[in-house]
């Protein structure tokens, strides 16, 4: 008979498996000699910024990435390990995450995953630097909006002498100059 401890662990690990198939982007920390005061700051960002912050238990994390098929995250589970996550923006963790470890040098940035793909922390720095997705959309719409302005202020331009064109020619007709 499977004992209740061995149950609820079972439904943790599918719990983590379910979290990190459905998330955008999975960032492993090693939280070491953060303070509670930090801790609770670095909870409230993770908040703001709809990022889903946890401390994972290694051996169930690890049940839970091989079963995902993620590969190359054995040296993430050594040592105490912290989980971020968002289910809508790939960026928001490793920004958060990276925004703290440079104000909290304890804390410390262990790894992370994208699409399935492992992220060394190099590539979490280049993720966190990057323009937030409203950001990139908003820019990507000016850029598409910059050339239709610029032609509508070019026929506006050519309407505009035409219509001066014909008035000139109507003044001129009006005093018998034509």
């Amino acid at each position: 008979m499977e004992s209740r401890q061995r149950r609820q662990k079972a439904r943790v690990k599918d719990i983590l498996k379910e979290e990190m198939s459905n998330a955008k982007s999975v960032i492993f920390a090693d939280f070491r000699g953060v303070s509670v005061a930090d801790d609770t700051k670095l909870r409230r960002q993770c908040r703001e910024n709809d990022v889903t912050y946890r401390v994972i238990k290694n051996s169930l994390a690890q049940r839970a990435v091989q079963e995902l098929n993620w590969e190359g995250l054995d040296e993430i589970f050594k040592g105490p390990t912290a989980m971020a996550l968002s289910m809508t923006d790939p960026v928001a963790p490793a920004k958060v995450l990276r925004n703290f470890a440079l104000e909290t040098p304890v804390f410390k940035i262990k790894g992370g995953v994208l699409d399935g793909q492992k992220m060394t922390i190099d590539r979490i720095t280049f993720l966190a630097t990057l323009p937030s997705r409203e950001t990139l959309l908003t820019q990507t719409a000016v850029a598409m909006k910059a050339p239709i302005t610029s032609l509508a202020t070019v026929l506006n331009g050519t309407l505009v002498g035409f219509a001066r064109v014909l008035d000139g020619l109507k003044t001129k007709k009006e005093k018998g100059e034509i």
